[in-house]
């Protein structure tokens, strides 16, 4: 089978989660498939949120499409600067501005205009002033160089076509000593050609997914250390629910990473 191209596994992407920002959702949370939560109401709970943290966030963010929680592993401290990877309609980036206050901030980057529109119009719901969204894709991140002490992301990074550029330009822009902290899908072995050449696979969080050690090997070919890939224990409940019989081939985990405070050295 021949391979589907960068472009159109974007496009494809763009169209998909442009639908659900624009809230014109098929049978399902994301269609036939989706990393989303159960049901086609999504319920982040089921992904490691609190109720006080869902209850936070101003109506309209949460589209439970995330496979983990990011701010479980993040550790965010007042006054810290944030980058939040395929921020979506904001619910993390939200969730992230409460944690390091007013004298933090929070950049939410994603490469869906819909996405955008609603995490700005979400903004209004709020009394933050700390947060703000960008329109750019996570292989070229419109951010300043080691402007940034935190990177969380969810559920996103699988998606990407070209995952090492994300992970170097998550160094990038990582001050000395900054941190990733990642929810995401990866892949427990190989996945066959069909599944990878399939787009509503790739949309729903599933063909994209690298293995383990090939997300290690990125991670530490980018200059990080202090690498961890952790799978998350209700992992195959969690993938099973919005993509029956993917939790063969892939699994939820939290990524940690830290860039090294000496710039230049890989650790």
């Amino acid at each position: 089978m021949t391979s589907v191209d960068t472009e159109t596994v974007k496009a494809a992407v763009r169209e998909t989660y442009g639908r659900i920002a624009s809230e014109q959702r098929t049978s399902g949370c994301c269609g036939t498939s989706g990393c989303c939560g159960p049901g086609e109401q999504p319920n982040s709970s089921a992904l490691g949120y609190s109720e006080d943290e869902r209850q936070s966030a101003p109506e309209g963010s949460d589209l439970g499409l995330g496979c983990g929680n990011p701010q479980a592993i993040a550790e965010l401290q007042p006054g810290e600067r944030v980058l939040d990877l395929g921020s979506g309609a904001g619910f993390d980036a939200f969730l992230a501005a409460r944690q390091v206050g007013t004298s933090g901030s929070v950049i939410g980057v994603d490469m869906t205009p819909e996405m955008i529109t609603k995490a700005r119009g979400n903004i209004l719901k709020t009394d933050l002033r700390n947060v703000e969204f960008r329109l750019g894709e996570i292989e070229h991140l419109p951010v300043a160089d080691e402007t940034v002490d935190v990177i969380m992301s969810n559920c996103v990074i699988n998606l990407s076509t070209d995952k090492p550029a994300v992970f170097r330009e998550a160094y990038r822009v990582l001050a000395p000593g900054g941190r990733l902290a990642i929810s995401d899908i990866v892949a427990l072995r190989e996945i066959p050609a069909a599944v990878r050449n399939d787009l509503d696979a790739y949309a729903g969080c599933v063909s994209g997914a690298a293995l383990i050690a090939d997300v290690k090997g990125m991670l530490r070919g980018a200059g990080f250390e202090s690498i961890r890939v952790d799978l998350k224990t209700n992992s195959d409940a969690l993938v099973q629910g919005w993509s029956p019989g993917a939790e063969t081939l892939v699994a939820s985990a939290l990524i940690r990473a830290t860039k090294p405070r000496a710039t230049g050295s890989n650790g």
